[in-house]
């Protein structure tokens, strides 16, 4: 099975690539900046200037600042890849603070007290009517990157100000005090395979590794680990780091990440993260491509009408697990064996001959 993922080439990525060599006959770190997305008669994904090879699995990651890129780049490969971990329309959900606390309301997933104004002059109005400190956002950021603290009104209106100059769209949200403290789950399919308890240093808010947190290994309780679970699935990712802050009333979630560094969770974390990754795409690009064989023989068979008790002829691939053949379901039925009987098997290079005893 051949693999790729096509990213920024972050250090995640690479480690990632690398641990799925273990699993894939092929694996291809490709350059997200190097790809080009054509739409129209020739439409396609196109790499160094030229069409994209076919791959069963195919990891797209990269920055909010590549979210339509990424979209598009999923869009056009739906359908003609077996299996991509990401679903299309999370790569502009995600990487948008509002769009992803939009998606947790309509699923009734906990996260804080969050308002959305139309105007500046509707924020102040808002500003009357809320209690401090408050925090406030840029829709697009990562890494603690514009994420902004007022403890007061007119601390929060001069903000306001600042954003009205720079012409920003922003969020604004309660402020829950966890004493500077935050929870990194990675959600990796039905699994949270590491978390991170992270605290800020002495003097800032934002608890992010990047803006100087401090993390260390935690155990999540089976609500917190419920929470992280449907949030990756609302937004629809099998990989993804979620954001919580653990408090009295319960889990809130603040933020996701469909891009997350593997660095700061692999420092306290006793199991390679990456190996996990890199199986877990393995075990579903096999489900994926046994699922669409099957689909497929079951429409041959529809086709041909095929005549059980008549010596038939058919070109089918065949799928392996490891180094083992899977014959196709209509061989079963056709031959009538069963795990009762006893077989002769004679092979021979690229010949293969199954008769009953």
């Amino acid at each position: 099975m051949k693999a790729a993922i096509i990213s920024l080439g972050s250090v995640s990525s690479q480690w990632t690539a690398e641990a799925m060599k273990k699993y894939f006959t092929q694996v291809d770190l490709i350059s997200l900046k190097e790809i080009e997305v054509k739409l129209g008669k020739e439409g396609g994904i196109y790499y160094q200037g030229k069409i994209l090879d076919y791959y069963d699995c195919i990891f797209l990651k990269g920055s909010f600042r590549y979210a339509h890129l990424l979209r598009s780049i999923a869009a056009l490969l739906e359908g003609k890849v077996p299996y991509m971990p990401i679903k299309e329309n999370a790569y502009t959900i995600v990487h948008n603070k509002l769009l992803t606390h939009l998606v947790l309301q309509q699923h009734n997933i906990p996260m804080p007290k969050t308002y959305v104004s139309p105007s500046i002059i509707e924020a102040k109005s808002l500003l009357t009517r809320i209690n401090y400190p408050i925090v406030m956002k840029f829709p697009e950021g990562t890494q603690g990157k514009g994420v902004m603290f007022a403890d007061s009104q007119s601390s929060a209106s001069s903000l306001l100000d600042a954003l009205e100059a720079l012409r920003q769209p922003f969020i604004i949200q309660e402020y829950v005090d966890t004493e500077g403290a935050d929870i990194r789950a990675l959600v990796v399919g039905e699994k949270v395979v590491a978390a991170m308890k992270r605290q800020a240093q002495k003097g800032e808010n934002r608890a992010n590794i990047h803006a100087g947190g401090k993390g260390e290994s935690t155990q999540l309780s089976l609500e917190t680990q419920k929470i992280a679970l449907k949030t990756a699935k609302a937004l629809g990712t099998e990989v993804c780091g979620i954001d919580i802050l653990e408090t009295a009333l319960g889990p809130l979630v603040i933020e996701a990440n469909i891009s997350p560094g593997l660095q700061g969770l692999q420092s306290i974390s006793t199991l390679n993260l990456a190996d996990q990754i890199a199986q877990y795409f393995f075990r579903r690009t096999e489900e994926c491509l046994h699922k669409d064989k099957k689909i497929v023989a079951e429409e041959v068979m529809k086709d041909i009408n095929l005549d059980f008790a008549a010596d038939q002829e058919i070109i089918s691939a065949l799928a392996f697990r490891g180094e083992r053949i899977l014959l196709p379901e209509f061989v079963t039925k056709a031959t009538r064996f069963n795990d009762k009987g006893e077989y002769i098997i004679k092979v021979k290079k690229g010949k293969l001959e199954v008769r009953e005893l």
